[in-house]
């Protein structure tokens, strides 16, 4: 691959990702139970193998989990984000 093909990858600061859509962007990603307390610093009785839906800040800071993403959409609209959905 030569310099002349080749396209520089723009890069976002913290910052920059937060303020993404005036601040009001967020996100939705499918986690597992055992993610809750890496994210959150707590851990609900959950089933191995059980699928949440955490929703974040565009910046990757995590805001809540919950056990459908019908709730995590709801979550969004409570915290004035429009929420993406991230597979």
């Amino acid at each position: 691959m030569n310099a002349m093909n080749s396209k520089k990858v723009p890069e976002l600061s913290e910052i920059d990702l937060a303020r993404l859509g005036g601040g009001a962007l967020g996100y939705i990603r499918e986690i597992e139970g055992e993610e809750v307390k890496r994210l959150l610093g707590s851990q609900p009785r959950t089933a191995r193998g059980t699928k949440l839906y955490c929703l974040y800040h565009a910046d990757g800071t995590p805001i809540s989990v919950s056990g459908s993403l019908e709730a995590a959409i709801g979550s969004a609209t409570e915290h004035e984000l429009m929420a993406m959905s991230v597979h």
